[in-house]
């Protein structure tokens, strides 16, 4: 019988598999700090099975239904879903490297397909359930995904393409459907994988694609070592992580590094219990509700959600929050001001990206914290602001973020595209493309953009794909997107259309905007759309989108 851990044993082995020795100065912590990454490691052996081999019966996950009914999961129920899944799809021919992706949002369902498919050194493919048909046919034939697991209302999204998609074998529904495989079934009548796989920790893990400002999305290969690259900033935003009594929850969807490796995968690394619950859309009295509900202490909260829950009229008097983490745009002191007085608790904000994650933070508690500011290199991460030839460039002056190549957290490859992975590295750094200053104390603050990736709500959106689904339109001769101020979400996105001769432009707009958000997912859809003659063009025929950001555009 596997042995239950007391809760001061737990804290003990929790505590061991801290990476940060000593929490304290910020400076010293930095100093102190040493990589030991080992040769093989798997991200499914140290969030699930390590866990369920020292107690089974640890809650690991409580997901709260759209009725607030709440389901309890050990780490012994899912490690034994995933290995009975692992064993499915092994029988399926699933095996290392190859791609499974996951079209659902948060719930227990999305950890058992992640790590099934760790185990057998398979690679993971989060993908967002707002994807509409296009969005979803890129990523699937651009991965060459073999499985797609998901539930009833989004399998009916993979019909209209699943036939040109010669590589998807099997696709597994949550929920019995007949034109589906049925994942319950399934792993209720498999047998318990063996035995997992070994995987190095150099070993492919997890691809999620992202954005840029020409071409198609690009898919960010990562190994299994990322995960424990994120661990520094997990440590250190929730201030001296773990703690008795914490429990995480994050209304980003898993599908996007924040969610996933922000919170989640790090929280059950470190055996703490977090909450799942699907929100379509954010609701800020809801979420106080379930944040009291659930006595959840430890959130990641992009800034849109912290920017309602200000608005909220909702008493916090109920919620016993002990740490937030935010990142992907500036909060400014007001909203830091409003939550150290309303909710009791510093917001440390962060940095990173999809490729290089969570190398920047500013953490109230063991540092001055510069509003504004994004603070300093977490430690473990070597971050330099760069010049255009790859030169450290001196306190003062505006250049490129960039960060020491040899990062755990540093991706592997965008996949099947060498030279724009190769374009990603300038001698000794990773460019990150955003252009930023330090200070002679070494404190970080974010300039601007050197391309056109919008940000909103948290989300890095690129037009290239936007604007070539626009123009689809038959009555569209020309598209383009850029991202203008917003109060709320930062940046709205807004389409400049050159419509085709004779078309009328009565309802267009309303037209465009449902068309990007049934093909490619309304969290990218236009919120403005205006119609221009011309758009202002380069002598080799470039769009000149910083002329359309200008306020008296075009």
């Amino acid at each position: 019988m596997t042995p239950r851990l007391s809760y001061a044993d737990w804290l003990i082995e929790s505590r061991a598999r801290k990476l940060i020795v000593r929490w304290g100065d910020w400076r010293d912590m930095r100093d102190d700090f040493a990589w030991d990454i080992p040769e093989c490691f798997n991200i499914a052996e140290r969030c699930c099975d390590s866990w369920a081999a020292l107690d089974a019966g640890r809650v690991a996950l409580t997901h709260v239904a759209q009725n607030g009914a709440a389901d309890d999961w050990s780490f012994g129920d899912l490690k034994a879903a995933s290995d009975r899944l692992a064993t499915v799809l092994r029988a399926r021919g699933l095996g290392k490297g190859d791609r499974i992706a996951v079209f659902l949002g948060q719930g227990p369902e999305v950890l058992i397909t992640h790590f099934a498919a760790y185990k057998l050194g398979a690679v993971v493919l989060p993908l967002f359930t707002l994807f509409g048909a296009d969005a979803l046919f890129y990523r699937l034939s651009d991965s060459g995904a073999r499985v797609v697991v998901t539930d009833a209302q989004n399998t009916e999204k993979l019909t209209e393409i699943r036939d040109a998609l010669p590589d998807l074998a099997e696709v597994y529904s949550t929920s019995p459907i007949d034109t589906a495989r049925d994942f319950w079934a399934e792993i209720d009548a498999a047998d318990p994988l063996p035995r997992p796989d070994v995987t190095l920790a150099e070993d492919p893990a997890v691809m999620i694609y992202t954005s840029g400002t020409t071409g198609p999305p690009k898919g960010v290969l990562h190994a299994h070592r990322f995960l424990l690259g994120h661990l520094p900033c997990v440590e250190t935003y929730n201030e001296d992580f773990p703690q008795a009594g914490d429990k995480g929850w994050t209304p980003a969807d898993w599908a996007w590094i924040g969610g996933l490796m922000d919170l989640a995968l790090p929280f059950l690394y470190f055996g703490v219990p977090i909450v799942s619950h699907r929100m379509r859309k954010f609701d800020a009295d809801a979420a106080y509700r379930l944040i009291a509900a659930h006595r959840i202490r430890n959130l990641f909260m992009p800034p849109t959600a912290l920017k309602l829950l200000r608005q909220s009229d909702a008493p916090a008097d109920d919620v016993q929050i002990r740490s937030i983490g935010s990142g992907g745009e500036s909060l400014g002191a007001g909203l830091l001001g409003w939550a150290r007085e309303v909710l009791g608790v510093d917001v440390n904000e962060f940095y990173g990206q999809t490729e290089c994650n969570l190398v920047l933070s500013s953490v109230a508690g063991a540092m001055a914290v510069k509003p504004g500011s994004m603070g300093q290199p977490i430690p473990g991460h070597d971050v330099a602001i760069i010049d255009a030839h790859g030169n450290p460039s001196p306190p003062g002056e505006m250049g490129e973020i960039a960060v020491r190549t040899g990062d755990p957290v540093m991706f592997l490859s965008y996949w099947n595209l060498p030279d724009k992975t190769a374009a990603k590295f300038d001698q000794d750094w990773m460019r990150t493309g955003d252009l930023a200053v330090r200070d002679t104390d070494g404190y970080f603050t974010f300039a601007s953009r050197d391309d056109d990736v919008i940000t909103s709500a948290g989300y890095r959106i690129g037009p290239s794909e936007i604007e070539n689904c626009l123009q689809t339109h038959p009555d569209v001769a020309m598209a383009a997107v850029v991202g203008v101020p917003d109060p709320l979400r930062t940046e709205a996105v807004k389409a400049f259309v050159v419509l085709r001769a004779g078309a009328n432009e009565a309802g267009m707009a309303d037209q465009l905007i449902q068309l990007v958000r049934d093909r490619i997912s309304p969290h990218v859809a236009p919120r403005l759309v205006e119609f221009v003659d011309e758009l202002p063009m380069t002598a080799t025929g470039k769009i000149m989108r910083r002329e359309l950001r200008e306020p008296d555009a075009p």
